[in-house]
């Protein structure tokens, strides 16, 4: 591949395209790249247009760079669940070792928002469990889960350090999780989830609101803080038919 100088695409998205391709089909995660000089050099384009392709690339989370020793190919991205499952079997899953660790655990009347989420009468118990989760030991997500202290009375006694929560539910309490709701939005990390997350303040993330019920009743509330240079989103779309069916994919 090469620079075309007198295609209408600007310099800098072509060689990102270039350094696409490479990332893709030419190195693993954490090889380092051709510096900019040597990009520079190599497809004669100026120091400023090497470094905004690059820089474009670091802001997708293709790459990060490491002052004083170059850049590098970042991890590919881990899709958010659109599904009722675990941090822990999620990860199983993918092959990644999950891990946890505590950064608050209480017990508190509920008020307001969590009286109407979980419908409770206000006053009502509820456990706040706040953990940082991780993946092959590196940080992840910031999930605070809220259950009414009725549905599992000592769960804030139980140690939840590498476990699942909701394998403790149905195990310990014989809670077990039917169906859920589940909002996203893109967001910037609350200064307190910076430093567990290992994000610069300001940075951008995923956050994620989850509602889980049990026969019929809300047991689970969870607000997450994913980070957003490890997480994505993938969605299949279906495009509706005028009789009001669905579209389907071919058979292949």
């Amino acid at each position: 591949m090469a620079i075309n100088p007198g295609s209408p695409v600007p310099k800098y998205f072509q060689l990102r395209e270039i350094l696409l391709n490479l990332i893709e089909t030419g190195l693993a995660s954490d090889d380092v790249i051709p510096s900019e000089r040597e990009l520079a050099d190599r497809y004669g384009l100026s120091r400023m247009t090497v470094r905004q392709a690059i820089t474009h690339l670091v802001t997708e989370g293709r790459l990060y760079r490491v002052v004083g020793k170059g850049t590098f190919v970042a991890r590919p991205k881990i899709e958010l669940p659109l599904r009722l499952a675990s941090f822990t079997d999620d990860m199983h899953a993918r092959g990644l070792e999950p891990g946890s660790r505590d950064l608050e655990r209480r017990t508190t009347p509920a008020f307001g928002h969590l009286v109407r989420a979980l419908e409770l009468t206000t006053g009502d118990l509820v456990h706040v469990i706040a953990r940082l989760r991780t993946a092959d030991g590196m940080p992840m997500a910031v999930e605070r889960s809220h259950i009414p202290a009725e549905v599992a009375p000592d769960l804030g006694e139980v140690p939840l350090s590498d476990r699942s929560l909701y394998q403790v539910l149905e195990e310990r309490y014989g809670v077990v999780l039917d169906y859920g709701e589940q909002t996203i939005e893109a967001g910037i990390v609350d200064p307190a989830e910076a430093a567990p997350l290992d994000l610069k303040p300001g940075s951008p993330v995923l956050l994620m609101r989850r509602r889980s019920f049990a026969r019929g009743r809300p047991v689970e509330l969870t607000i997450s803080t994913y980070r957003g240079d490890r997480y994505q989103l993938h969605v299949g779309l279906e495009r509706p038919l005028k009789s009001g069916r669905r579209a389907r994919p071919p058979h292949r």
